[in-house]
């Protein structure tokens, strides 16, 4: 598949980075016996230097040269450690990034092509809503939106946030306020608990106002 491809490349691509950085980093670094060579070659071209002083000194650098070779070694063990998290972490965010994007893309194909409803049941006495095989058990104030905009959805109808309030509070649209509609269709969403299928199927139309995404064919109301 074209994603697979594409994440096995990136993947591909970054080990090699980090690996030809790492090559890089390492050759770049001081060899770790440059100091005991440099010391050696003191020893053996000051033969002369027998005090015990001067063999005391020489003593000292031998043991720095040591030191600094030790030193060298484990920068080189935690340069490789700190290679190897910075490649872990970078695959792991291309991986993500990939993830997000098909759930993003998937979101989108779900968005266009809408939730299949093969029924759609409200029940006002018991307030309940059957949605395919789910059932959901609403407040009054849910039972009665979802009632409001499924009969507007059997009469094609569009209803903005003061018309649906106006239709259950049994006021002019004229006399209610947009925002308490817009409230009611909040509280559904959150009442149908999965908000990804409630976004869906309470659809909202940029300047027209919101409708439920079925076929008006689906629902019936008792």
């Amino acid at each position: 598949m074209p994603g697979n491809r594409v994440v096995a490349l990136g993947i591909g691509a970054i080990v090699l980075i980090l690996a030809v950085a790492a090559v890089f980093l390492f050759r770049t670094l001081p060899d770790a016996n440059a100091f005991n060579a440099r010391v050696e070659q003191l020893f053996v071209e000051n033969d002369a230097l027998t005090g015990a002083a001067e063999i005391k000194l020489l003593e000292i650098l031998a043991q720095s040269g040591t030191a600094f070779s030790d030193t060298l070694n484990s920068y080189r063990v935690v340069i490789f450690v700190l290679m190897l998290f910075a490649t872990a972490l970078l695959v792991a965010a291309l991986v993500f990034l990939v993830i997000i994007v098909a759930q993003n893309r998937r979101m989108a194909q779900l968005e266009e092509a809408g939730i299949t409803v093969k029924s759609l049941a409200i029940n006002r006495e018991q307030r309940t809503v059957s949605l395919n095989n789910m059932e959901f058990s609403l407040t009054e104030a849910a039972i009665e939106t979802i009632s409001v905009l499924a009969e507007a959805r059997m009469d094609e109808d569009v209803l903005t946030g003061a018309e649906l309030e106006g239709l259950i509070s049994g006021r002019d649209p004229s006399d209610c306020e947009e925002a308490a509609g817009a409230t009611r269709i909040k509280r559904l969403r959150d009442a149908l608990g999965n908000q990804m299928m409630a976004e869906l199927l309470v659809k909202t139309i940029a300047r027209r106002g919101y409708m439920l995404a079925i076929d008006k064919n689906v629902i019936r109301v008792e």
